[in-house]
């Protein structure tokens, strides 16, 4: 048993508390509030701290082994290679306060295996498997003999109603938590343009429906508003990006009840270093400034936001890379949202993008996960301190103490 005593709780959703304590037993929470009201420990380790919050939850990562944005290398890099780099990407994850990801493509729903059995330190991993994408699309590496790209685990093409059912059991047999398609075109992907639909509604509609037979959700790349549109009306659960969301997108968002994980870091890291293939870099130049224009729509629509980062790069000392997850959490307040609302979007709000499969998570409350963090600092005051781990002093995953 463990007793936390801080000078703030950030419970993740609802009001801050003042002189608090939180007491993990085993894997769950079993109190969290008031310190005068907790129940005696006397046989509790204890640990005091100036703040106390729920872990991180990134919605959005890729883990992919590989040390640059340019896509095209993956087929190039043996698997073993690309799986050892992760498992140092996974502890920058710790180190950075995130005990939950959100893998939406690449080794994850393997890695997730290594994790859960102890083989590995890292957040627990609920997994995508491959990304799915129609011939061309985003999922496609436009470079290569079309034959090659099938041999390529971390991406499957599928056209038509049939193969898209088949593509999405495929990822269901490897376990995949999480379902995920590229309904618009994108970024880092060479030859197709951001805005374009890719899937049909029927494609997407097989999708959703084959997916929700196993009680999976479907998460959907979408840059453009007619992927978007698509998507919501397939029914899928949240929408990555959401580039051109307008006034009618994020009505229809709001409606449905789908979320959305906007990912300004990717976007802000390569405008910082421009480390990206030229052409993407180009792509990016394009919507930029309408990205950060569209996280502030969605907030003012009602919209339910919830942190993603899309970070894929192994390497701390690499733009884009595992460990930087926690400046999505500031370039979500430059956005609007108040520190104490991105917080939220990065613990309580985040388990809802599994649907189904959503862990008992994000939150300081008795029965939820024992997924915690302590700082020195106070992040409402400047939440700036969660992009910097060495104001993370305590991670607690499982109620297994990972890091101090």
């Amino acid at each position: 048993m463990h007793r936390i005593e801080a000078e703030l709780m950030i419970p993740g959703q609802g009001e801050p508390v003042r002189n608090a304590a939180v007491i993990l037993d085993g894997p769950t929470i079993s109190y969290a509030g008031p310190a005068a009201g907790a129940p005696a420990a006397p046989d509790a380790t204890v640990t005091r701290a100036a703040t106390v919050m729920p872990g991180l939850w990134d919605a959005h990562v890729h883990l992919l082994g590989v040390r640059s944005l340019d896509l095209s290398l993956v087929p190039q890099l043996p698997v073993a290679l690309r799986a050892a780099r992760t498992t140092t990407d996974l502890r920058a994850a710790l180190d950075a306060g995130v005990t939950s990801v959100r893998e939406v493509g690449g080794l994850g729903v393997h890695l997730a295996r290594a994790v859960a059995e102890g083989s590995i330190e890292g957040p627990a991993i609920y997994a995508a498997g491959a990304v799915l994408s129609t011939t061309g699309g985003h999922g496609d590496l436009h470079g290569y003999p079309l034959p090659w790209v099938a041999e390529v685990g971390d991406f499957r093409l599928a056209d038509g109603p049939a193969e898209c059912a088949r593509a999405v059991r495929e990822q269901l047999r490897n376990d995949a938590k999480v379902i995920k398609v590229c309904a618009s075109g994108g970024v880092l992907s060479e030859v197709d343009h951001p805005i374009h639909q890719q899937f049909t509604l029927a494609e997407l509609t097989t999708i959703v429906e084959v997916a929700g037979m196993a009680e999976r959700v479907v998460a959907a790349h979408c840059h453009g508003k007619p992927g978007i549109m698509a998507a919501l009306e397939a029914g899928v659960r949240t929408i990555e990006h959401g580039t051109y969301l307008d006034e009618e997108a994020a009505d229809a968002m709001r409606e449905c009840g789908a979320i959305l994980v906007p990912t300004r870091t990717i976007v802000q890291e390569i405008v910082d270093s421009g480390a990206a293939p030229a052409f993407a870099v180009a792509k990016l130049a394009a919507i930029a400034e309408r990205h950060a224009d569209t996280v502030a729509l969605a907030r003012e629509a009602g919209v339910t936001v919830v942190m993603g980062t899309d970070l894929s790069v192994s390497g701390s000392d690499l733009p884009a890379s595992w460990g930087r997850h926690g400046r999505e959490l500031s370039l979500l307040v430059e956005a609007g949202f108040s520190p104490l609302e991105a917080i939220e979007a990065a613990t309580a709000a985040a388990p809802a993008t599994l649907g189904p499969q959503a862990p008992r998570s994000g939150l300081l409350a008795p029965g939820y996960d024992a997924d915690v963090l302590v700082l020195d600092a106070d992040p409402l005051a400047d939440i700036a301190v969660l992009a910097q781990p060495a104001h993370i002093t305590g991670v607690w995953r499982a109620g297994r103490r990972v890091k101090g």
